[in-house]
């Protein structure tokens, strides 16, 4: 994560403190999950939406938890506070508007992230990392179109993204039902980087694919 310091009276717990850092380390649902373009982590997150709508809060809110939206948001809108004193004196920095999406997206306030990663590819529209991590916001928002459709770019940029073939893959077989084209991706994936670090899941998924489809 960025800069913690944050504005007398929003100091957190450590508890909280530890919260954000780890959301996006919880399990990830069976069906898959995405890996981030950027470097700042190396985690997966778990497959909440799965190209459909959010699903409507409960009539009865419960109490917040840990992964509470609301309390997860009013987090990273402490997190986020110093962060933009520093944007007020230079709007256009890619770097402060990338860690600002990548706060938010750790967050899982993912429209919120979307938007500073856009105002961030204006200046820096080759940065495939970045638009790897906006597509897969857009893919944490239900619509699996837009995230193939920023993949397809951060490839033109680097065709040779791990990360991006891999979620691309995913969001194909997934969201798309395009088994054949997941396939195409990850065969790619493992040819051009043999020892990737999610080689296994890479396999596994291969396997799952090419079974549905021998059936």
């Amino acid at each position: 994560m960025t800069d913690r310091n944050l504005t007398p009276g929003r100091q957190w717990t450590r508890q909280q403190a530890a919260i954000l850092a780890l959301v996006c380390m919880m399990t990830g649902i069976a069906g898959g999950w995405l890996i981030r373009g950027s470097q700042h982590t190396a985690v997966a997150v778990p497959a909440q939406t799965v190209n459909k709508a959010v699903p409507a809060a409960p009539a009865a809110a419960p109490a917040p938890t840990a992964t509470d939206p609301a309390q997860l948001k009013q987090m990273a809108d402490a997190q986020a506070a110093p962060l933009l004193r520093k944007l007020g004196a230079a709007p256009d920095s890619s770097e402060l508007l990338t860690n600002l999406g990548n706060l938010y997206y750790d967050a899982q306030q993912y429209p919120t992230a979307v938007g500073y990663y856009q105002h961030a590819l204006k200046g820096t529209p080759s940065d495939a990392a970045v638009r790897t991590d906006m597509a897969t916001a857009y893919w944490y928002m239900g619509n699996a179109d837009l995230a193939i459709n920023e993949f397809n770019k951060a490839l033109t940029y680097a065709p040779d993204s791990p990360n991006a073939l891999f979620n691309r893959g995913l969001v194909k077989w997934k969201g798309k039902g395009d088994g054949a084209g997941a396939v195409a991706d990850w065969k790619r994936l493992l040819a051009v980087r043999p020892n990737y670090e999610a080689r296994d899941k890479v396999e596994q998924m291969l396997a799952e694919v090419q079974s549905h489809a021998g059936k």
